[in-house]
């Protein structure tokens, strides 16, 4: 791999764990002002999976890495193993949520729909690439 794929994948995803903060400030902050707080919740994942998506559309387009379908499916990868590692080991240990706090946001019988963050974060590169592509 080349250094520039490593220094965007990283440094993309880095900055979407600082945007991923700052949207969990403003749903605590803002939307459960007035929503409860699983409409919060969801406001927020939908937010979130928004500014990854486009987000990635951005940083792909102007970056000038010309991705393969196999590097984008591995950018992909390497953010959604960094993603759920962050969440559970930054959501327990920095944020001092419980394990069942964590694992509870993944149950869509409940109206919890987290766990289309790590999908989007998953295909973001590959779609936001065959887009830049087509384009």
């Amino acid at each position: 791999m080349e250094s520039k794929f490593i220094m965007v994948t990283f440094g993309t995803w880095f900055l979407f764990m600082v945007l991923a903060i700052i949207n969990a400030i403003i749903r605590e902050a803002v939307y459960t002002s007035f929503l409860d707080e699983l409409r919060a919740h969801q406001l927020s994942t939908f937010t979130l999976m928004t500014i990854f998506f486009i987000g990635t559309l951005l940083i792909l387009r102007f970056s000038g890495l010309n991705l393969t379908g196999q590097e984008a499916i591995i950018m992909g990868t390497i953010w959604v193993i960094m993603t759920i590692c962050f969440e559970f080991l930054a959501g327990h240990y920095a944020f001092g949520n419980s394990w069942d706090h964590l694992i509870a946001d993944y149950n869509i019988l409940k109206g919890r729909i987290w766990m289309f963050i790590p999908i989007t974060t998953f295909v973001s590169p590959y779609l936001a690439n065959k887009i830049i592509q087509a384009i």
